[in-house]
């Protein structure tokens, strides 16, 4: 998922917005039309649309009014039209905030750091030199994407947000697949196996995922 779309017909604006926004460390997508902003939003998805009105064929409003049905992602609209009438029907048609243009692009970015703390910051766990993104569901080592199955990043999840608990292999597995599973106790240890090898760094020696005998495992 990318973090932020601009829809920006103006080329030169929108790449030197994105330079700053790419410095400030998200990743983004700029798209010059309406059209393409809702294709790739349907495709790939975003954390955060920022928004011209003034684009070809179709205007910011119905984009910010398609977006909106089918997410809650937060849209600021960012234009020259600053009429009242335009500000309040940005603001019926879902977005979270109108900015007129010229803006101040630190009043802009520290807007969009704002928005990205306060929606996002609980959906990324740290611990070490991991991260997990819950909203992607990436995992990161040392910021290197690690490739996981549904599975093994649901069995992380649940052991860094029970970080230092002693878990029981029972509930673990209960957990992740259910009481009416019919897996087999054994799938837990070979998923176990599985994480330790992509995320330790001796996975015979776990500096992570610890092993307390004849309980279950504890994540440090």
């Amino acid at each position: 998922m990318t973090d932020i779309i601009i829809v920006e017909d103006n080329l030169e604006l929108g790449n030197l917005l994105c330079d700053f926004l790419i410095a400030e460390g998200y990743s983004v997508k700029l798209c010059c039309t309406g059209e393409d902003s809702l294709a790739y939003f349907d495709e790939n998805g975003a954390k955060l649309i920022l928004l011209d009105i003034m684009l070809p064929n179709m205007d910011g409003f119905a984009v910010c009014k398609r977006i909106r049905e089918k997410s809650n992602a937060p849209i600021i609209i960012v234009s020259a039209r600053i009429g009242k009438e335009d500000k309040l029907n940005g603001i019926i048609l879902g977005a979270d905030d109108y900015i007129e243009k010229p803006y101040d692009i630190d009043i802009l970015i520290a807007k969009i750091n704002g928005i990205f703390k306060r929606r996002y910051e609980s959906d990324v766990l740290l611990s070490g030199d991991l991260k997990l993104d819950k909203v992607s569901r990436i995992v990161y080592k040392n910021d290197v994407p690690i490739t996981m199955t549904a599975k093994e990043f649901e069995l992380l999840l649940f052991l860094i947000e029970n970080k230092g608990k002693v878990l029981n292999k029972e509930l673990i597995f209960n957990k992740i697949w259910g009481f009416d599973s019919f897996s087999e106790a054994q799938t837990l240890t070979v998923h176990i196996k599985w994480l330790r090898e992509k995320i330790e760094e001796s996975p015979k020696k776990p500096n992570h995922i610890i092993t307390v005998w004849g309980v279950g495992y504890r994540f440090e």
